[in-house]
């Protein structure tokens, strides 16, 4: 084993393949916007039946006149999620919002909310509390499903899993916020399952673009087709 001194060589090995850690200047997005433009670039496409998971679009995340922890990436973003969750909902598709929150002592926090301790930490999201509720331009219907959790992907630990396999969904179009974060998170999961995963770009939001096109890069290189609001619509409109 190398010593904690030791110089790892940055020489290839014979017969290996393969590249060292590109450092080339590029800015996140830049490099989102040339994989984008790839025409080789392979999709996993849609299914037979989809399902809308809107990741924690509450007040929290989405109200920076509100909150030091919100953030705005398109000031659209929602108006894109209520859109294609009604038209989801007119075929009848299945439509989720989930959001993130705790009790009282922050017991259900787990080690996820020992980070930081101040009044905007995760775990002081109280169950009931304006940072709890969904931003209200969120067109929410009774039949739509709705759940809190407690971790950042929107499957675990969820009804989300069992609620797809009864509606025999077998792609998921993942919205909301953080792209780095639970939007990731449920993406990679929706992934692990089996489901054929959409981001669409617009409908996704993060404190920094760097952290927003970095993720949006790596989904659509490994556990998602990252693509236009346009093609969901374009999927929903041909259905």
């Amino acid at each position: 084993m190398a010593g904690l001194g030791t110089k790892l060589s940055a020489e290839p090995v014979a017969g290996m393949v393969g590249i060292r850690m590109i450092e080339d200047g590029k800015t996140a997005r830049e490099l989102f916007d040339a994989v984008m433009a790839n025409p080789a670039r392979k999709k996993f496409g849609f299914g037979e039946k989809l399902a809308i998971v809107n990741v924690d679009v509450q007040q929290a995340y989405t109200r920076p006149d509100l909150f030091r922890t919100a953030y705005e990436t398109d000031p659209a973003q929602i108006e894109h999620i209520n859109r294609i969750s009604h038209m989801a909902r007119e075929r009848g598709l299945p439509v989720v919002w989930s959001r993130v929150g705790y009790k009282d002592d922050a017991g259900d926090a787990g080690v996820w909310g020992t980070r930081t301790d101040s009044e905007d930490s995760l775990q002081n999201i109280k169950y009931g509390s304006e940072r709890h509720a969904y931003d209200p331009r969120c067109d929410i219907q009774p039949d739509d499903l709705q759940y809190t959790k407690r971790m950042p992907s929107a499957f675990f630990e969820t009804p989300l899993a069992s609620y797809l396999t009864w509606h025999r969904v077998d792609t998921v179009v993942v919205t909301g916020g953080s792209t780095s974060g639970c939007v990731r998170a449920t993406a990679v999961d929706a992934l692990s399952h089996g489901y054929r995963t959409i981001v669409p770009i617009e409908t996704t939001a993060d404190k920094h673009a760097s952290y927003h096109f970095a993720n949006l890069t790596d989904l659509q290189l490994k556990y998602a087709d990252v693509e236009s609001v346009q093609a969901v619509v374009d999927w929903l409109e041909a259905g």
